[in-house]
Protein backbone atom coordinates (compact mmCIF):
# COMPACT_ATOMS: atom_id res chain seq x y z
CA UNK A 1 0.00 0.00 0.00
CA UNK A 2 2.74 2.29 1.00
CA UNK A 3 4.56 1.72 -2.51
CA UNK A 4 0.93 2.74 -4.23
CA UNK A 5 0.75 5.58 -2.18
CA UNK A 6 4.46 6.45 -3.82
CA UNK A 7 2.79 7.39 -7.31
CA UNK A 8 -0.85 9.01 -6.23
CA UNK A 9 -1.43 12.63 -6.87
CA UNK A 10 -0.89 14.80 -4.30
CA UNK A 11 -2.20 18.70 -3.68
CA UNK A 12 -3.86 20.58 -0.65
CA UNK A 13 -6.65 17.95 -0.24
CA UNK A 14 -4.39 15.00 -0.10
CA UNK A 15 -4.45 13.82 3.38
CA UNK A 16 -2.68 10.57 5.14
CA UNK A 17 -4.03 8.99 8.76
CA UNK A 18 -2.32 6.24 10.32
CA UNK A 19 -0.56 4.96 6.57
CA UNK A 20 -3.46 5.40 4.02
CA UNK A 21 -3.31 8.12 1.75
CA UNK A 22 -6.42 9.38 0.14
CA UNK A 23 -8.00 12.80 -1.00
CA UNK A 24 -10.58 14.93 0.80
CA UNK A 25 -13.28 15.77 -0.78
CA UNK A 26 -16.78 17.88 0.07
CA UNK A 27 -18.49 14.07 0.66
CA UNK A 28 -16.37 13.74 3.54
CA UNK A 29 -17.31 14.26 7.19
CA UNK A 30 -16.17 17.16 8.74
CA UNK A 31 -15.46 17.29 12.71
CA UNK A 32 -18.35 19.73 13.11
CA UNK A 33 -20.97 17.21 11.06
CA UNK A 34 -19.80 14.29 12.82
CA UNK A 35 -20.25 16.07 16.31
CA UNK A 36 -24.40 15.85 16.50
CA UNK A 37 -24.13 12.12 15.97
CA UNK A 38 -21.85 11.81 19.27
CA UNK A 39 -25.26 12.73 21.19
CA UNK A 40 -27.71 11.18 18.85
CA UNK A 41 -28.54 7.27 19.24
CA UNK A 42 -31.30 4.75 19.04
CA UNK A 43 -34.02 6.39 21.24
CA UNK A 44 -36.47 3.71 20.07
CA UNK A 45 -33.73 0.68 21.50
CA UNK A 46 -33.21 2.19 24.87
CA UNK A 47 -37.81 2.94 25.06
CA UNK A 48 -38.33 -0.28 24.19
CA UNK A 49 -35.61 -1.95 26.82
CA UNK A 50 -37.64 -0.11 29.61
CA UNK A 51 -40.34 -1.45 28.20
CA UNK A 52 -39.02 -5.25 28.46
CA UNK A 53 -37.02 -4.19 31.56
CA UNK A 54 -40.92 -3.51 33.33
CA UNK A 55 -42.61 -6.73 31.80
CA UNK A 56 -39.83 -8.87 32.96
CA UNK A 57 -37.01 -7.27 35.69
CA UNK A 58 -34.11 -8.49 34.34
CA UNK A 59 -31.92 -11.07 37.78
CA UNK A 60 -28.89 -8.83 37.37
CA UNK A 61 -27.80 -10.68 40.89
CA UNK A 62 -29.56 -14.00 40.63
CA UNK A 63 -26.15 -16.08 39.24
CA UNK A 64 -28.29 -19.46 38.77
CA UNK A 65 -30.93 -17.63 36.19
CA UNK A 66 -30.95 -18.60 32.55
CA UNK A 67 -29.79 -16.15 30.01
CA UNK A 68 -32.18 -13.32 29.32
CA UNK A 69 -33.13 -13.61 25.58
CA UNK A 70 -33.98 -9.32 24.46
CA UNK A 71 -35.29 -10.91 21.19
CA UNK A 72 -37.09 -13.36 22.96
CA UNK A 73 -38.64 -11.00 25.64
CA UNK A 74 -39.95 -8.39 22.60
CA UNK A 75 -41.58 -11.58 20.55
CA UNK A 76 -43.42 -12.73 23.53
CA UNK A 77 -44.49 -8.76 24.20
CA UNK A 78 -44.52 -7.02 21.46
CA UNK A 79 -48.48 -6.57 21.32
CA UNK A 80 -49.27 -5.41 24.83
CA UNK A 81 -47.01 -2.23 23.77
CA UNK A 82 -46.90 0.23 21.36
CA UNK A 83 -43.53 1.58 21.43
CA UNK A 84 -42.74 -2.60 21.44
CA UNK A 85 -44.90 -2.86 18.39
CA UNK A 86 -43.42 0.00 17.11
CA UNK A 87 -39.93 -1.32 17.24
CA UNK A 88 -41.34 -5.04 16.21
CA UNK A 89 -43.26 -3.26 12.89
CA UNK A 90 -39.83 -1.22 12.18
CA UNK A 91 -37.34 -3.90 11.58
CA UNK A 92 -39.85 -6.36 9.95
CA UNK A 93 -40.35 -3.93 7.31
CA UNK A 94 -37.88 -4.01 4.74
CA UNK A 95 -36.74 -1.01 2.90
CA UNK A 96 -37.25 -0.38 -0.78
CA UNK A 97 -33.88 -0.43 -1.32
CA UNK A 98 -32.77 -4.44 -0.38
CA UNK A 99 -32.38 -6.61 -2.90
CA UNK A 100 -32.27 -10.38 -1.51
CA UNK A 101 -30.61 -11.66 -4.40
CA UNK A 102 -27.86 -8.75 -3.85
CA UNK A 103 -28.07 -9.44 -0.23
CA UNK A 104 -27.10 -12.99 -0.74
CA UNK A 105 -24.27 -12.30 -3.19
CA UNK A 106 -23.44 -9.88 -0.48
CA UNK A 107 -22.91 -12.68 2.21
CA UNK A 108 -21.10 -15.37 -0.44
CA UNK A 109 -18.39 -12.24 -0.44
CA UNK A 110 -17.77 -12.56 3.00
CA UNK A 111 -16.88 -16.11 2.38
CA UNK A 112 -15.34 -16.17 -1.25
CA UNK A 113 -12.40 -14.25 0.69
CA UNK A 114 -13.03 -16.15 4.21
CA UNK A 115 -9.21 -16.51 5.85
CA UNK A 116 -8.62 -12.95 4.77
CA UNK A 117 -12.16 -11.39 5.83
CA UNK A 118 -11.17 -13.14 9.23
CA UNK A 119 -7.90 -11.74 9.57
CA UNK A 120 -8.68 -8.16 8.34
CA UNK A 121 -11.96 -8.36 11.41
CA UNK A 122 -9.44 -9.75 14.06
CA UNK A 123 -6.41 -7.50 13.95
CA UNK A 124 -8.44 -4.23 11.69
CA UNK A 125 -11.64 -3.82 12.70
CA UNK A 126 -11.40 -5.12 16.57
CA UNK A 127 -7.70 -4.74 17.32
CA UNK A 128 -7.47 -1.64 14.86
CA UNK A 129 -10.13 -0.84 16.19
CA UNK A 130 -8.91 0.17 19.99
CA UNK A 131 -7.64 3.49 18.39
CA UNK A 132 -10.75 5.08 18.67
CA UNK A 133 -10.48 6.95 21.71
CA UNK A 134 -13.83 7.38 22.75
CA UNK A 135 -15.53 4.04 22.02
CA UNK A 136 -12.25 2.27 24.21
CA UNK A 137 -14.13 4.12 27.11
CA UNK A 138 -17.06 2.86 26.74
CA UNK A 139 -15.64 -0.87 26.02
CA UNK A 140 -13.05 -0.73 29.22
CA UNK A 141 -16.14 0.31 31.45
CA UNK A 142 -17.67 -2.96 30.38
CA UNK A 143 -15.12 -4.96 31.39
CA UNK A 144 -15.77 -7.09 28.74
CA UNK A 145 -11.84 -6.84 27.07
CA UNK A 146 -10.20 -8.27 30.22
CA UNK A 147 -7.88 -10.99 29.19
CA UNK A 148 -10.04 -13.59 31.02
CA UNK A 149 -13.28 -13.03 29.01
CA UNK A 150 -11.54 -10.88 25.47
CA UNK A 151 -11.43 -14.24 23.82
CA UNK A 152 -15.14 -15.09 24.35
CA UNK A 153 -16.44 -11.12 23.75
CA UNK A 154 -14.83 -11.86 20.34
CA UNK A 155 -16.08 -15.09 19.35
CA UNK A 156 -19.55 -13.51 20.22
CA UNK A 157 -18.75 -10.63 17.88
CA UNK A 158 -18.11 -12.89 15.04
CA UNK A 159 -20.98 -15.50 16.05
CA UNK A 160 -23.28 -12.24 14.67
CA UNK A 161 -21.52 -11.90 12.01
CA UNK A 162 -21.51 -15.75 10.88
CA UNK A 163 -25.48 -15.57 11.82
CA UNK A 164 -25.95 -12.43 9.60
CA UNK A 165 -24.05 -14.89 6.51
CA UNK A 166 -25.06 -17.93 6.64
CA UNK A 167 -27.74 -17.99 4.47
CA UNK A 168 -30.55 -15.83 3.08
CA UNK A 169 -33.50 -16.62 5.10
CA UNK A 170 -31.06 -15.75 8.32
CA UNK A 171 -30.67 -12.81 7.24
CA UNK A 172 -34.88 -11.92 6.65
CA UNK A 173 -37.20 -11.07 9.61
CA UNK A 174 -37.17 -14.07 11.47
CA UNK A 175 -33.87 -15.56 10.71
CA UNK A 176 -31.25 -16.17 13.22
CA UNK A 177 -29.05 -13.05 11.70
CA UNK A 178 -32.00 -10.79 11.93
CA UNK A 179 -32.87 -11.76 15.48
CA UNK A 180 -29.11 -11.76 16.57
CA UNK A 181 -29.11 -8.50 15.25
CA UNK A 182 -32.09 -6.39 17.25
CA UNK A 183 -30.32 -8.64 20.40
CA UNK A 184 -26.69 -6.82 20.11
CA UNK A 185 -29.48 -3.65 19.44
CA UNK A 186 -31.15 -4.06 22.76
CA UNK A 187 -28.01 -5.07 24.33
CA UNK A 188 -26.36 -1.75 23.03
CA UNK A 189 -29.36 0.21 24.85
CA UNK A 190 -28.34 -1.84 28.12
CA UNK A 191 -24.94 -0.60 28.20
CA UNK A 192 -25.43 3.10 27.44
CA UNK A 193 -28.34 3.20 29.69
CA UNK A 194 -26.33 1.64 32.88
CA UNK A 195 -22.87 3.81 31.71
CA UNK A 196 -25.40 7.00 32.10
CA UNK A 197 -27.31 6.28 35.08
CA UNK A 198 -24.18 5.59 36.95
CA UNK A 199 -23.10 8.65 35.57
CA UNK A 200 -25.75 11.17 37.42
CA UNK A 201 -24.78 9.79 40.75
CA UNK A 202 -20.66 10.07 39.89
CA UNK A 203 -20.17 12.59 37.04
CA UNK A 204 -16.70 11.90 36.93
CA UNK A 205 -17.37 8.38 35.94
CA UNK A 206 -17.88 9.12 32.29
CA UNK A 207 -17.92 12.57 30.76
CA UNK A 208 -20.65 12.60 27.70
CA UNK A 209 -19.29 16.14 26.70
CA UNK A 210 -15.59 15.03 26.04
CA UNK A 211 -16.43 11.33 24.90
CA UNK A 212 -20.28 11.90 23.57
CA UNK A 213 -23.59 9.48 24.63
CA UNK A 214 -22.16 5.74 25.11
CA UNK A 215 -22.86 3.95 21.63
CA UNK A 216 -24.30 6.68 19.91
CA UNK A 217 -24.81 6.66 16.48
CA UNK A 218 -21.34 7.63 15.30
CA UNK A 219 -20.18 4.86 17.36
CA UNK A 220 -22.49 2.87 15.44
CA UNK A 221 -21.63 3.94 12.29
CA UNK A 222 -17.95 3.07 12.63
CA UNK A 223 -18.77 -0.31 13.64
CA UNK A 224 -20.81 -1.28 10.46
CA UNK A 225 -18.14 0.75 8.47
CA UNK A 226 -15.03 -1.70 10.12
CA UNK A 227 -17.01 -4.42 8.95
CA UNK A 228 -17.86 -3.71 5.83
CA UNK A 229 -15.95 -0.57 4.21
CA UNK A 230 -12.83 -1.37 6.05
CA UNK A 231 -12.46 -4.91 5.03
CA UNK A 232 -12.96 -3.88 1.14
CA UNK A 233 -10.44 -0.61 1.35
CA UNK A 234 -7.77 -1.64 3.82
CA UNK A 235 -7.96 -5.29 4.99
CA UNK A 236 -8.06 -7.01 1.74
CA UNK A 237 -5.70 -4.58 -0.35
CA UNK A 238 -3.01 -5.19 2.39
CA UNK A 239 -3.25 -8.90 2.06
CA UNK A 240 -3.24 -8.73 -1.90
CA UNK A 241 -6.81 -9.28 -2.73
CA UNK A 242 -9.18 -6.52 -4.53
CA UNK A 243 -13.07 -7.01 -4.44
CA UNK A 244 -14.72 -6.48 -7.63
CA UNK A 245 -17.40 -3.93 -8.17
CA UNK A 246 -20.34 -5.72 -7.95
CA UNK A 247 -18.89 -7.79 -5.03
CA UNK A 248 -18.38 -4.35 -3.09
CA UNK A 249 -21.72 -3.04 -4.18
CA UNK A 250 -23.20 -6.34 -2.62
CA UNK A 251 -21.01 -6.50 0.53
CA UNK A 252 -22.48 -2.37 1.27
CA UNK A 253 -25.72 -3.63 0.86
CA UNK A 254 -25.76 -6.50 3.25
CA UNK A 255 -24.27 -4.19 6.07
CA UNK A 256 -26.25 -1.11 5.14
CA UNK A 257 -29.08 -4.37 6.34
CA UNK A 258 -27.69 -4.89 8.96
CA UNK A 259 -27.50 -1.49 10.11
CA UNK A 260 -30.76 -1.21 9.29
CA UNK A 261 -31.43 -3.71 12.45
CA UNK A 262 -29.38 -2.35 14.38
CA UNK A 263 -31.03 0.99 14.74
CA UNK A 264 -27.91 2.49 13.11
CA UNK A 265 -28.41 5.48 10.44
CA UNK A 266 -28.23 3.77 6.90
CA UNK A 267 -27.61 6.93 4.89
CA UNK A 268 -23.59 6.47 5.22
CA UNK A 269 -23.87 2.90 3.49
CA UNK A 270 -25.87 4.03 0.37
CA UNK A 271 -23.84 3.73 -2.24
CA UNK A 272 -20.26 2.12 -1.80
CA UNK A 273 -18.76 5.71 -2.28
CA UNK A 274 -20.78 7.02 1.04
CA UNK A 275 -19.75 4.14 2.84
CA UNK A 276 -15.91 4.62 1.90
CA UNK A 277 -15.51 8.50 2.20
CA UNK A 278 -16.98 7.91 5.55
CA UNK A 279 -14.54 4.87 6.63
CA UNK A 280 -11.72 7.80 5.61
CA UNK A 281 -13.81 10.56 7.96
CA UNK A 282 -13.55 8.26 10.48
CA UNK A 283 -10.10 7.14 10.20
CA UNK A 284 -9.10 10.55 10.15
CA UNK A 285 -10.74 12.54 13.20
CA UNK A 286 -11.76 9.73 15.20
CA UNK A 287 -8.54 7.14 15.65
CA UNK A 288 -6.63 9.49 18.48
CA UNK A 289 -4.88 5.99 20.78
CA UNK A 290 -4.77 6.45 24.16
CA UNK A 291 -3.23 4.72 27.32
CA UNK A 292 -6.61 2.93 27.18
CA UNK A 293 -6.06 2.18 24.12
CA UNK A 294 -3.05 0.55 24.37
CA UNK A 295 -4.67 -1.75 27.45
CA UNK A 296 -7.12 -2.97 25.72
CA UNK A 297 -4.95 -3.80 22.60
CA UNK A 298 -2.70 -4.99 24.49
CA UNK A 299 -5.26 -7.59 25.59
CA UNK A 300 -7.02 -8.56 22.84
CA UNK A 301 -3.23 -9.89 21.82
CA UNK A 302 -2.54 -11.66 25.26
CA UNK A 303 -6.07 -13.52 24.89
CA UNK A 304 -5.13 -14.82 21.32
CA UNK A 305 -1.82 -15.99 21.94
CA UNK A 306 -1.01 -19.57 21.22
CA UNK A 307 -4.60 -20.17 21.77
CA UNK A 308 -6.57 -22.61 19.31
CA UNK A 309 -7.45 -22.88 16.59
CA UNK A 310 -4.54 -20.55 15.21
CA UNK A 311 -2.03 -21.65 18.14
CA UNK A 312 -0.33 -18.19 16.63
CA UNK A 313 2.68 -16.90 19.06
CA UNK A 314 2.48 -13.11 19.99
CA UNK A 315 4.58 -12.29 17.71
CA UNK A 316 2.88 -13.45 14.65
CA UNK A 317 -0.46 -11.68 16.39
CA UNK A 318 1.61 -8.76 16.41
CA UNK A 319 2.85 -8.90 12.89
CA UNK A 320 -0.80 -9.39 11.92
CA UNK A 321 -1.58 -6.37 13.30
CA UNK A 322 1.10 -4.01 12.00
CA UNK A 323 0.15 -5.73 8.07
CA UNK A 324 -3.20 -4.61 8.06
CA UNK A 325 -2.74 -1.07 10.25
CA UNK A 326 0.45 -0.31 9.55
CA UNK A 327 3.63 0.64 12.46
CA UNK A 328 2.28 3.87 13.16
CA UNK A 329 -0.62 3.01 14.92
CA UNK A 330 0.67 -0.09 16.19
CA UNK A 331 3.19 1.56 17.67
CA UNK A 332 0.57 4.03 19.09
CA UNK A 333 -1.39 1.22 20.38
CA UNK A 334 2.27 -0.22 22.67
CA UNK A 335 2.33 -3.32 20.15
CA UNK A 336 6.04 -5.02 20.00
CA UNK A 337 7.96 -4.74 17.02
CA UNK A 338 8.47 -8.41 15.89
CA UNK A 339 11.47 -9.67 13.37
CA UNK A 340 11.91 -9.81 10.25
CA UNK A 341 10.82 -14.09 10.54
CA UNK A 342 7.71 -13.18 10.90
CA UNK A 343 7.39 -10.58 8.47
CA UNK A 344 8.25 -13.25 6.20
CA UNK A 345 5.23 -15.68 7.92
CA UNK A 346 3.11 -13.12 7.11
CA UNK A 347 3.95 -12.86 3.35
CA UNK A 348 3.67 -16.22 3.64
CA UNK A 349 -0.17 -16.24 4.44
CA UNK A 350 -0.91 -13.38 1.85
CA UNK A 351 0.45 -15.46 -0.52
CA UNK A 352 -1.86 -18.26 0.62
CA UNK A 353 -4.63 -16.42 1.19
CA UNK A 354 -4.10 -14.57 -2.95
CA UNK A 355 -3.54 -18.58 -4.01
CA UNK A 356 -6.33 -19.81 -2.96
CA UNK A 357 -8.79 -16.84 -3.49
CA UNK A 358 -7.94 -15.84 -6.98
CA UNK A 359 -7.82 -19.50 -8.40
CA UNK A 360 -11.47 -20.46 -6.49
CA UNK A 361 -13.10 -17.19 -7.53
CA UNK A 362 -11.86 -18.05 -11.25
CA UNK A 363 -14.65 -20.97 -11.67
CA UNK A 364 -17.64 -21.14 -9.73
CA UNK A 365 -17.81 -24.86 -8.70
CA UNK A 366 -14.71 -24.20 -6.90
CA UNK A 367 -16.38 -21.19 -5.81
CA UNK A 368 -19.88 -22.44 -4.64
CA UNK A 369 -18.36 -25.39 -2.92
CA UNK A 370 -15.80 -23.22 -0.82
CA UNK A 371 -18.68 -21.03 0.40
CA UNK A 372 -20.34 -23.66 1.27
CA UNK A 373 -17.35 -25.61 3.01
CA UNK A 374 -16.20 -22.20 4.95
CA UNK A 375 -19.79 -22.06 6.08
CA UNK A 376 -19.86 -25.00 7.78
CA UNK A 377 -16.55 -25.15 9.49
CA UNK A 378 -16.50 -21.43 10.43
CA UNK A 379 -19.63 -22.14 12.03
CA UNK A 380 -18.16 -25.06 14.43
CA UNK A 381 -14.73 -23.77 14.69
CA UNK A 382 -16.16 -20.12 16.35
CA UNK A 383 -19.58 -21.53 17.77
CA UNK A 384 -19.89 -25.27 18.16
CA UNK A 385 -16.49 -26.55 18.65
CA UNK A 386 -14.83 -27.04 22.21
CA UNK A 387 -12.34 -24.36 21.27
CA UNK A 388 -14.89 -21.95 20.33
CA UNK A 389 -18.25 -20.43 22.05
CA UNK A 390 -19.31 -24.08 22.57
CA UNK A 391 -22.70 -23.02 22.28
CA UNK A 392 -24.82 -19.84 20.52
CA UNK A 393 -24.76 -16.56 22.41
CA UNK A 394 -28.03 -14.86 23.13
CA UNK A 395 -26.06 -11.59 23.84
CA UNK A 396 -27.08 -11.30 27.13
CA UNK A 397 -25.99 -8.60 29.46
CA UNK A 398 -23.61 -10.07 31.25
CA UNK A 399 -20.51 -7.44 31.27
CA UNK A 400 -22.01 -4.84 33.40
CA UNK A 401 -21.07 -1.58 33.82
CA UNK A 402 -20.38 -0.47 37.79
CA UNK A 403 -17.90 1.62 39.78
CA UNK A 404 -15.75 -1.16 40.39
CA UNK A 405 -15.52 -2.46 36.97
CA UNK A 406 -12.73 -1.72 34.66
CA UNK A 407 -10.46 -3.59 32.50
CA UNK A 408 -7.21 -4.46 33.43
CA UNK A 409 -4.00 -4.41 31.66
CA UNK A 410 -2.75 -8.59 30.73
CA UNK A 411 -0.86 -10.11 33.58
CA UNK A 412 2.71 -10.87 31.54
CA UNK A 413 3.24 -14.30 32.95
CA UNK A 414 0.26 -15.60 31.58
CA UNK A 415 0.84 -17.86 29.11
CA UNK A 416 -1.02 -20.14 26.02
CA UNK A 417 -1.10 -23.09 24.87
CA UNK A 418 2.28 -24.34 23.09
CA UNK A 419 1.34 -25.97 19.43
CA UNK A 420 2.15 -25.38 15.92
CA UNK A 421 -0.42 -24.26 13.39
CA UNK A 422 -0.93 -21.21 11.46
CA UNK A 423 2.68 -20.13 11.20
CA UNK A 424 3.96 -23.54 9.69
CA UNK A 425 1.24 -23.20 7.05
CA UNK A 426 2.01 -20.08 6.51
CA UNK A 427 6.27 -21.08 6.14
CA UNK A 428 5.60 -23.67 3.65
CA UNK A 429 3.02 -21.40 1.92
CA UNK A 430 5.75 -18.79 1.86
CA UNK A 431 8.68 -21.31 0.68
CA UNK A 432 6.55 -22.69 -1.93
CA UNK A 433 5.86 -19.36 -3.02
CA UNK A 434 9.45 -18.71 -3.35
CA UNK A 435 10.28 -22.15 -5.24
CA UNK A 436 7.74 -21.35 -7.74
CA UNK A 437 8.66 -18.08 -8.08
CA UNK A 438 12.65 -19.09 -8.63
CA UNK A 439 11.44 -21.78 -10.89
CA UNK A 440 9.56 -19.70 -13.28
CA UNK A 441 12.47 -17.14 -13.02
CA UNK A 442 14.98 -19.68 -13.51
CA UNK A 443 13.20 -20.78 -16.98
CA UNK A 444 12.10 -17.36 -18.25
CA UNK A 445 15.94 -16.76 -17.98
CA UNK A 446 16.50 -19.85 -20.24
CA UNK A 447 14.10 -18.89 -23.07
CA UNK A 448 14.96 -15.77 -23.35
CA UNK A 449 18.99 -17.16 -23.46
CA UNK A 450 17.73 -20.00 -26.47
CA UNK A 451 15.47 -17.43 -28.10
CA UNK A 452 18.57 -14.77 -28.12
CA UNK A 453 21.09 -17.77 -29.12
CA UNK A 454 18.57 -18.52 -32.44
CA UNK A 455 18.99 -14.65 -33.64
CA UNK A 456 22.93 -14.77 -32.64
CA UNK A 457 23.21 -18.12 -34.77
Amino acid sequence: MALLDAFRRRDQNTRTAWGYTFQLTPDHLTPEQSHPLKHSYDRLGEECLDRLNDLEPPALHKTNSPKRDLYTLLERHHTVDPKLQELWDQVHTIPDWVNWNQISRGQEVFYRYGGATLTGLAYQSLLGGMGANRVVETLTRTGGFSTKVARHRLFETTQHILECTRSLESIKPGGAGFASSIRVRLLHAAVRQRILKLTKTRPEYYSVDKWGVPINDLDCIATIGTFSATIIWLSLPRQGIFLRQREIEDYIALWRLVAWYTGTPTVFFESPRRARVTMESLLLYEINPTETSKVLAGNIIRCLESQPPAYASRSFLEVSARWLNGNELCDALGLGRPSIYYWALMAGQCLFFMSICYVYRSFDYLDKRKIAALRRIFWFVIVEGRHGLGEESVFDFKYVPDYHVKTDPADPNESGLKEHGVERRNLKALLVGITVLGTVTTFSLWASVQVCKRFID
